[in-house]
């Protein structure tokens, strides 16, 4: 009989190092544990991924060589970052002539405070790079490290076009057994000082990380798997070890992306926005047109290179703590029960709640004495927390992991309701209306932000206390909601299915076809460095005109398959009832027009009429899914048509001629989608009818000449 191949997750958590294994072939969830993170082992957490790790794969009789794919999601940066537990950076910024001149003020980002008080530590020297000696180099390393720096970085204005004297730099501090990197490896963006600056963070994190990287391997292969260990990115998905060692920013909040990466796998959901609530905080994202959304990500309030998800943080959790001022409550959180180091009156014994009494303490020393706690009679002392009042009002669902006892929270509650003059449901209800307000305040923004439609955004709960706050937030905003299934360990999911990605960025004026496919051939390179297999990659090229941008983006799977999960398609009525409702429209009023690979294509006309009924205009409105009834797209004003790569050159230049809009100055070309097979194809960014067609011709090259496409044009 053949073994069952199993995929292997783990996320280490503030609190908990959450596993999950995961059936290769079915993805389905066969075995999940939790033990508490072991911040203070001599091994510091990599220890707790050891334990874990062994333990889940005996519980599952599961055996080393059947494990396909390892990966781990950390918090470990972004803590480091927070608590600015960094190491201390020396920078060798190199220039010459005029460049010289401004690159030694853009190389020198001083100290960069990462946390109020907390500040990572920079040295700074400059070499005039004309005739540049490895003696002077040494020299300058040397007067670096005594100064104090623990890590080297090279900077050097236009390094990445050329990046040959920061590799001398890199390799003389190596030789010295110092660690070091360079500008141009974070970045092949122009812009020194932004380069800089990410270069400096992701330097400061390296010793940490390589401690952390080389035990976890170590533990990895005496565990006997062949499978090489992956870690989880912020933008969530995985690159191989090797990598982090060079480049750990890139792990920073990817913690955070695991979750809603864990989400996507198994929630159909077009536009929604994720809460991944645990027990002292919430992280929210937003999903638009079936995808994450991504950002430059920030450090210490000034913008990196790096793009991360767009999660927004908030102190509003299972856990919060309720303060309490002037006999009223007055606010719920940032203080959670954990950091008290008090239990939940929500998962007490009823039998405990003896002679309740309200009690107030400060929980971190500076804190104000007005967070409520439960003092019992017999000596026992609960938090009264938000999941309490979840619990109280008949939110949390039987069976869910946040589900507790109503009697023994009523109980302890009666003592907070007396104290403030309310009822236990009033009080219950006033703390659950302030946590919303808080948390609807960031959901309004991003909402905003992204351009969402409300009637059609699907509010999504995870992590341990997903019940606690979303379906209440739903019912008084009026949101569609859902728990995601297996929402404790939905992080843990994510790291475990997620794929190899890489992104590449370069300042390019007008892209020609050459460079495009320089990007592609140095991206593809890159991924499979990274842990890819060659066969599954999928690059994206984008061009962003406004900033002289052009990024590829490449994903890819560590073994030969991509990941389809195996989900049934969904019924066309279904598919035309989802179709109609993202684009506002009734389903008699929409029908299928078009269908390529895993796409549909679904189109609704509506007649306007304007100048009191006298002028009428038709709008048609489209919206196109995937085979599992998740919109991808969906507009207003839209003009499509289906070709096979056969007659694609002739048809598409027509087609794009009748949808350009010609002015004295210029031609200005439509926004396009392409969708076929697999891919939805983004060329919206393209500026020349030349370029958008040059880069069509490229993606396409695979298919066959009968292979069909649906093209998507809107101005």
């Amino acid at each position: 009989m053949e073994r069952k191949k199993v995929r292997v997750g783990i996320d280490v958590g503030g609190t908990f190092t959450d596993a999950a294994v995961i059936d290769n072939e079915t993805f389905e969830v066969i075995g999940k544990m939790k033990i508490p993170t072991t911040h203070h082992d001599e091994d510091g957490v990599a220890k707790g991924i050891v334990q874990i790790l062994n333990r889940i794969l005996e519980s599952q009789g599961i055996l080393p060589e059947d494990v396909t794919f390892i990966a781990h999601g950390t918090t470990q940066a972004t803590n480091a970052l927070l608590e600015g537990d960094v190491a201390r950076v020396g920078i060798i910024g190199m220039g010459t002539g005029l460049d010289g001149m401004s690159a030694r003020s853009e190389s020198n980002p001083g100290d960069i405070e990462l946390a109020p008080g907390k500040f990572l530590k920079t040295y700074h020297t400059f070499l005039d790079s004309k005739n540049l000696t490895d003696a002077d180099i040494e020299t300058a390393i040397d007067a670096l490290v005594q100064q104090g720096a623990e890590v080297i970085v090279a900077s050097e204005a236009y390094s990445v076009d050329d990046p040959t004297n920061e590799l001398r730099v890199i390799e003389l501090a190596n030789r010295k057994g110092i660690y070091a990197t360079g500008g141009h490896e974070i970045s092949q963006l122009y812009g020194l000082k932004t380069r800089t600056r990410t270069a400096v963070v992701n330097a400061s994190l390296i010793p940490k990380m390589m401690e952390t990287a080389n035990m976890t391997e170590k533990s990895v292969k005496n565990a006997n798997i062949q499978s090489q260990l992956m870690i989880m990115r912020c933008d969530g998905g995985v690159m191989s070890i090797d990598e982090v060692r060079k480049r750990p920013i890139l792990t920073m909040l990817s913690g955070l992306a695991a979750g809603v990466a864990g989400a996507l796998m198994y929630e159909k959901i077009s536009d929604g926005i994720f809460f991944e609530v645990g027990g002292t905080s919430v992280d929210i994202s937003v999903i638009k047109n079936g995808k994450v959304m991504i950002q430059n990500a920030q450090v210490g309030g000034h913008r990196t290179y790096l793009q991360s998800l767009d999660v927004r943080t908030l102190g509003i959790a299972g856990g919060s703590m309720i303060k309490v001022s002037g006999g009223k409550i007055t606010d719920v959180g940032p203080r959670s029960a954990h950091i008290a180091g008090k239990e939940y009156e929500a998962f007490a014994p009823a039998d405990e709640i003896v002679s309740p009494k309200v009690k107030f303490v400060s929980p971190r020393a500076g804190d104000p004495a007005e967070y409520a706690i439960c003092e019992c009679g017999n000596g026992r002392e609960f938090s009264y927390t938000l999941a309490g009042a979840a619990n109280i009002l008949g939110y949390v669902p039987e069976g869910d992991y946040a589900y507790g006892n109503k009697e023994a929270a009523v109980k302890a509650w009666e003592a907070l309701a007396a104290h403030v003059g309310l009822s236990v449901e009033e009080a219950a209800r006033k703390v659950m209306d302030i946590a919303i307000d808080k948390t609807m305040k960031t959901v309004n923004e991003m909402i905003q932000d992204y351009e969402l439609d409300r009637a059609f955004v699907t509010l999504v709960g995870g992590g341990g206390s997903g019940a606690v706050l979303v379906p209440a937030m739903a019912k008084r905003e009026g949101f569609k909601s859902q728990i995601a299934s297996n929402a404790p360990y939905v992080s843990t999911i994510g790291v475990a299915l997620a794929m190899v990605k890489e992104q590449l960025e370069r300042t390019v004026v007008n892209p020609t076809e050459e460079d495009i496919k320089r990007i592609r051939a140095d991206i593809v390179e890159r991924i499979v460095q990274s842990g890819a297999s060659e066969e599954t990659v999928e690059v994206t090229i984008e061009i962003d005109s406004q900033k002289n941008i052009l990024r590829a983006i490449a994903t890819g799977s560590t073994e030969l398959r991509s990941k389809d999960l195996g989900q049934q398609a969904m019924p066309l009525e279904e598919m035309t009832a989802v179709a109609a409702s993202s684009v506002d429209q009734s389903p008699e009023n929409t029908r299928l027009a078009a269908q390529s690979g895993r796409w549909s294509l679904f189109e609704a006309e509506q007649t306007k009429k304007s100048l009191f009924g006298l002028m009428k205009k038709k709008v048609n409105y489209v919206a196109v899914l995937d085979r599992e009834g998740v919109v991808r797209f969906k507009k207003s004003g839209v003009q499509f048509t289906k070709v096979t790569k056969a007659a694609a050159d002739d048809r598409l230049n027509e087609f794009l001629d009748d949808n350009t809009i010609y002015s004295d100055a210029n031609a200005t070309i439509p926004k396009v989608f392409a969708f076929y097979k697999e891919k939805m194809l983004d060329l919206t960014g393209m500026q020349t009818k030349e370029q958008l067609l040059s880069i069509l011709t490229l993606e396409t090259e695979m298919l066959k000449s009968e292979d069909e496409m649906i093209v998507i044009a809107y101005q």
